[in-house]
C-alpha cells in the first residue's frame, strides 16, 4: 500500500524517554573512560530489569550511546516505571557501586531526565529527544546534583518534565515517590534562550525543602565567587527554586552582607529595613 500523501502531517506516537549523563566523565584519564562507561551500562541493565522494563537495546534507534551517558526510548506505558521504581533502584545501585568499586576507580554521579513526547523510531522524528537532552543539560538539575553532592550518598539528581510528571506522579501512578518528594523548578539551558520549561527535581533521600535550600546556597556561593565582591546581596539564578515547607507562608532570603538598594524576588508581605549599620 503506497504511503498516504498526508503521512508528513501524522503525529508520531508517544514515547517515554530516559537520559542519563555522568558528571566529570570528560575529565577522566582516557584509560579509565571505557571501564567506567562499561560499569554504567551494567548498572542500567540491572536497574531496568529490577524495574520490570524491557531493555531497549534490541529495538533499532531506541538506545543512543552519548559517550558520557545514554538516551533510552521506551513505550509510553513505561513512563511511571522510569520514576518509580527505577530512580530508587538507580540511586541504590550507584551507592552500592561506590561502596564496592576499586580504590582507583572513579565514582559514578549521574544526572537523569525523564520525559514523554511524540517521537518516531528509528529516525527520531519529533522534538522529544531534543527536549530530554535540554532537560538533562539544564542548570536546574546541574545545581541539584551539586547540592546532592554535599550529602552522604548523593550520587543521583533527576529532573522530570511537567508532561511526564502529570501523567505519573500527578496522576497517582507511582507507589513510592509522591508530590511531596519533588521540587518544582524551571529548566533553562545556557546558550538556548528559547528553552524554558517547568519541571520537577528529585534527589533520592533528600527532602525537597532541604534540596531547595542547598541549591540556593550553592547558587549564592557561585555568584559571590564570580563577582569577587564581599558584602553584597547574592543574586540567585532563575533555575533555582525558592521553596518553603508545605503550609509555610514565609520566604527565605540569604543575605551575604550589607545591601544597597536591594531587589528581592518573591512576594513579601512585610519587610523592615534597618539602615543604621549602613
Amino acid at each position: 500500500m503506497p504511503d498516504s500523501p498526508y503521512a508528513s502531517s501524522d503525529v508520531p506516537p508517544q514515547q517515554a524517554l530516559l537520559a542519563v549523563d555522568m558528571q566529570g566523565y570528560s575529565k577522566l584519564p582516557e584509560a579509565k573512560m571505557a571501564p567506567v562507561r562499561s560499569d554504567l551500562d551494567d548498572v542500567l541493565t540491572t536497574v531496568l530489569a529490577q524495574s520490570g522494563i524491557a531493555d531497549p537495546r534490541s529495538v533499532p534507534g531506541a538506545f543512543k550511546d552519548t559517550g558520557d551517558g545514554a538516551i533510552l526510548v521506551l513505550p509510553a506505558r513505561d513512563t511511571a516505571r522510569l520514576i518509580d521504581p527505577l530512580l530508587g533502584h538507580l540511586h541504590a545501585a550507584l551507592v552500592r557501586y561506590d561502596r564496592e568499586r576499586l580504590r582507583d576507580a572513579p565514582s559514578i554521579r549521574l544526572r537523569a531526565a525523564v520525559h514523554i513526547g511524540s517521537l518516531s523510531l528509528p529516525d527520531h522524528r519529533g522534538d522529544a529527544i531534543n527536549e530530554v537532552c535540554r532537560l538533562l543539560d539544564s542548570g536546574a538539575v546541574r545545581q541539584a546534583l551539586a547540592a546532592a553532592g554535599e550529602h552522604e550518598g548523593g550520587f543521583l539528581a533527576a529532573v522530570v518534565s511537567e508532561p511526564a510528571y502529570r501523567c505519573t506522579v500527578g496522576a497517582g501512578r507511582t507507589a513510592g515517590p509522591s508530590e511531596g518528594h519533588f521540587l518544582p523548578a524551571v529548566a533553562r539551558v545556557e546558550g538556548k534562550p528559547g528553552f524554558e520549561e517547568g519541571c520537577r527535581l528529585h534527589v533520592p533521600g533528600l527532602a525537597p525543602y532541604l534540596l531547595g535550600l542547598a541549591m540556593s546556597a550553592k547558587a549564592a556561593e557561585a555568584v559571590k565567587e564570580t563577582s569577587g565582591t564581599a558584602g553584597v546581596c547574592a543574586a540567585v539564578p532563575d533555575d533555582t527554586p525558592l521553596h518553603t515547607p508545605s503550609g509555610g507562608s514565609s520566604s527565605i532570603f540569604q543575605i551575604n552582607g550589607a545591601m544597597t538598594d536591594p531587589t528581592l524576588i518573591n512576594h513579601v508581605e512585610n519587610m523592615r529595613i534597618d539602615r543604621r549599620g549602613i
